[in-house]
């Protein structure tokens, strides 16, 4: 009877493990980007955050559902990346109407039906990149209902999918490497990010995710480090003066 009970008990706790560390995954990628979010609406300035970060999680969040169709995975993970895009959008709606709302005169409307590669993802109204966007996933889910049953093409969606998310902070690295120094960099945020992605790289590893998962994860955990390495080579440095930029209409 012990050991009855025993067993149902161990049945129990590892299903409240399995739901919290599943709620986990689902809200842990976005959490990093509330403080961001707060900061731009309290001090009205959006300079500070890329919108290209937006860009590359859509891109790799979108074609990470592609790659669901092709080949599952667990539901957790889908979820993810529909909350991750909802999320970005947001981003970028607080930012277009923060920058907007800050020009001094007005400039030239900037949208995407321009076709203008000079300005693309830099453009003057929200609308511009949610059409983007559409047409990004309409082509995307017309390739992948034509080529689902090619099992490279597949595994290469994925691949690309969690390849695009992994390099999200290369850039920063690079910045930093190049400047000898972190300063202006929230240190608070990379923190976050390792403690995430280290807490995402061991689930997919324990939940069995496809191979593209755990790599990327191990890849992206990799660069949260350097960088946090950085932080301790460039302690005391200063970024090099910054010329004044110059508005372009």
């Amino acid at each position: 009877m012990d050991w009855v009970i025993s067993d149902e008990l161990s049945l129990t706790v590892g299903t409240v493990v399995g739901w919290v560390s599943a709620g986990a995954m689902i809200i842990g990628g976005v959490i990093p980007y509330i403080p961001q979010y707060r900061q731009i609406r309290k001090t009205k300035d959006a300079e500070g955050f890329s919108l290209l970060v937006c860009l590359a999680l859509l891109i790799a969040n979108t074609l990470r559902i592609m790659f669901w169709f092709g080949r599952h995975f667990e539901y957790p993970l889908l979820i993810q990346s529909v909350i991750m895009n909802f999320t970005m959008f947001l981003m970028i709606h607080l930012c277009v109407r923060v920058r907007n709302r800050n020009q001094l005169l007005q400039a030239r409307q900037r949208i995407f039906t321009d076709f203008d590669a000079k300005y693309f993802w830099n453009w003057t109204d929200f609308q511009s990149y949610l059409d983007c966007m559409l047409i990004f996933t309409i082509a995307t889910s017309l390739l992948m209902y034509i080529f689902i049953d090619y099992l490279i093409f597949v595994e290469t969606v994925g691949f690309l999918a969690l390849f695009t998310e992994a390099m999200l902070g290369t850039p920063q690295l690079i910045k930093n490497y190049r400047n000898k120094s972190t300063e202006g960099m929230s240190i608070s945020m990379v923190v976050m990010w390792t403690c995430g992605d280290i807490f995402k790289t061991s689930y997919f590893l324990l939940r069995d995710a496809p191979l593209q998962f755990w790599i990327c994860g191990s890849v992206q955990v990799t660069v949260d480090l350097l960088i946090l390495l950085q932080v301790f080579i460039y302690r005391g440095n200063i970024d090099p003066p910054r010329p004044t930029p110059h508005r372009i209409d």
